[in-house]
């Protein structure tokens, strides 16, 4: 099954898209599903968040209950915030890493397109 123009996004380069994202010249679509996943990986939120929380259990373990629960709390909090802001997240990262930028638009996690 072959696709016309429509169905296929026109290629935009980094640096025209870094360029011309601030002044609104790109509508940008981003698949939510696959953008958690995307930015969990990209910004290492897994094993943070687990160092975090085991860093906060040991502490707790150790005596220290407030400390312990309070990095508990960040690391339970970081995967949070990354799965409620991926979005944002990803196309912060996109308009300044060109790799994030070239992963996002191949794997299909972030559509560009010119604005009308």
């Amino acid at each position: 099954m072959s696709k016309n123009k429509e169905e296929t996004a026109e290629y935009i380069p980094f640096e025209e898209f870094r360029n011309g994202l601030p002044h609104g010249r790109f509508r940008v679509i981003v698949d939510p599903k696959k953008a958690v996943p995307y930015v969990t990986y990209r910004v290492h939120a897994n094993p943070i968040a687990v160092g975090l929380i085991g860093a906060g259990i040991a502490i707790a373990l150790a005596g220290q209950a407030v400390p312990g629960g309070l990095l508990v709390a960040a690391g339970i909090l970081l995967r949070r915030v990354v799965r409620w802001q991926a979005g944002r997240i990803l196309l912060h990262l996109a308009s300044r890493q060109s790799a994030a930028y070239y992963d996002a638009t191949s794997h299909g996690v972030m559509e560009v397109r010119r604005a009308a």
